[in-house]
């Protein structure tokens, strides 16, 4: 049997190879830096750990053995780490798959499926024969989706919304109603919801219930105004309620000289006309009906007064809107009334904002603001007016003075205490720059409209010095200087601030 010994003569390794017969005696040579040789070690080392056979020992100086050693201890670590990184992943699903089997999450998700199937029965039950399980069915439908945006989504998905559709041709009132407030709070703030409900026919089933009945029920016909509200708040819905025959209906409701109509009602059928005026096309159907003549002589009516303001906002940018404006008789005295309306800022803007658009459209519409005796609202509007309210009387004021070079006539009815402008040889200027000395050299100024101006200045300085007081976090009892006093007591408008 051949046995190996191993002796190292400085580089060269012999392997000497002894048999029982002397005769078979015979030595082995290789080189210990062959390439083949020292790859094919290399690999057993580390594939298979080493064996006895390739591993060499620390003798000599080592330098085989040592290179051999680092290499695989590099090799194995690179080993170890690649890995860690490849399986990031799929430790991390796996740790979500783990929290979802948790026991915490597990009565979580029960609930959710249990909300579901109650879904599903509730839109089954829709869909029954039995009217007293539907209508049943309808109002849970209504409490469901009445505060809970994730419910109405999930029901609208489930097909509440045509069985619902359906129930309005039933000639029950109280499967109307119920139907037709789950159809009101599933369209809550969801557009979605809102244009399915449109696409359904619900507009022409609700303007059939109501023509097909002379003296509908007071309980229907507020579900469909609030219905209407609610659907024409979505941009796409807006021409198809306006030209639907919706507005006369919306308007009935708005002027019910029977007193029939709710408050609620009343305001209700003012927004849903709001949200149809945004649209230019809706504003010649609102024409059709006595909707301008309404808002004009309702401005009195504070409850209803800023909204009817926007709504006739809206009507002015139109041709039609604002010849139907200008054509109702004294609207231009009522509207200027509303200037003067000191507390209440947001009709003042909105008030404002219709004679601007008037005037600067129609020179006929701007004699007709000179004779209403508009200037003096506007000389006060841009002294005590909020900042927006300040900057279109100024707009006023200078559309007023000049149109294609002409000079208005000096003629100005009703109270007038300041002429937009004088004569020929005088010049105004915007008084909201404090520039206006025309107004105390004209010599036509009487005594008592001196005395209107300079009050007017004298108000105006006191409320921004009590602005300036406030915003400084001065104490409330805090007293101006005399010094101060005597300035508002004889200043003009030339000492206006800016």
């Amino acid at each position: 049997m051949a046995k190996y010994q191993r002796n190292d003569v400085g580089s060269v390794v012999f392997y000497r190879v002894s048999t029982s017969t002397a005769a078979a005696s015979h030595f082995r040579l290789c080189t210990s830096f062959s390439t083949a040789s020292f790859r094919r070690k290399f690999f057993d080392a580390v594939s298979c750990g080493g064996s006895s056979r390739y591993r060499y020992h620390h003798d000599g100086d080592g330098t085989v053995s040592s290179a051999i050693r680092s290499m695989s201890e590099i090799v194995k670590e690179q080993e170890e780490v690649r890995p860690k990184r490849s399986n990031a992943k799929s430790e991390k699903l796996f740790d979500l798959l783990r929290l979802e089997s948790s026991p915490e999450s597990e009565p979580e998700t029960k609930k959710k499926e249990e909300v579901l199937e109650e879904f599903k029965c509730v839109v089954k039950i829709l869909q029954d024969e039995n009217l007293a399980e539907r209508r049943a069915a309808a109002s849970r439908v209504r409490l469901l989706a009445k505060e809970d945006a994730e419910a109405r989504g999930l029901l609208a998905m489930l097909g509440a919304i045509p069985p619902l559709v359906e129930m309005l041709d039933l000639e029950d009132d109280e499967s109307k109603i119920a139907s037709l407030y789950a159809l009101l709070n599933l369209g809550i703030g969801n557009d979605l919801n809102k244009a399915a409900i449109v696409k359904a026919g619900t507009v022409h089933k609700m303007l059939k219930l109501i023509e097909s009945d002379d003296s509908p029920n007071p309980s229907v016909s507020e579900a469909i105004v609030a219905n209407f509200l609610g659907l024409s708040a979505l941009d796409t819905n807006k021409l198809v309620i306006g030209s639907s025959g919706a507005i006369p209906f919306l308007v009935k409701n708005l002027h019910d000289p029977d007193h029939k109509s709710s408050s609620q009602v009343k305001q209700d059928a003012l927004r849903a006309l709001y949200n149809l005026s945004i649209f230019p096309s809706n504003v010649p159907f609102i024409l059709e009906t006595k909707l301008i003549p309404f808002l004009l002589n309702a401005l009195g009516d504070m409850e209803v007064s800023e909204r009817a303001l926007s709504v006739l906002s809206n009507v002015v940018s139109t041709p039609e809107g604002r010849k139907a404006i200008s054509t109702f008789p004294n609207s231009f005295p009522i509207l200027i009334d509303v200037l003067n309306w000191a507390d209440s800022p947001g009709s003042q803007e909105k008030a404002s904002y219709i004679l601007m658009v008037m005037a600067h459209k129609s020179y006929r519409d701007k004699q007709a603001m000179i004779e209403a005796g508009i200037s003096s609202a506007l000389l006060e509007l841009t002294l005590l007016g909020s900042t927006l309210a300040q900057k279109r009387a100024s707009r006023i004021l200078e559309c007023l003075r000049v149109d294609k070079g002409k000079q208005i006539p000096d003629h100005f009815g009703g109270n007038s205490s300041a002429p937009i402008c004088g004569s020929s040889s005088s010049s105004f200027t915007n008084p909201i720059l404090g520039s206006a000395e025309g107004l105390e050299g004209l010599d036509d100024l009487v005594s008592e409209e001196k005395k209107a101006v300079k009050q007017l200045v004298r108000q105006s300085l006191q409320n921004n010095m009590r602005r300036i007081v406030k915003r400084a976090n001065l104490p409330q009892d805090f007293v101006p200087s005399d010094h101060f006093k005597s300035l508002t007591s004889s200043s003009t408008s030339k000492s206006l601030p800016f």
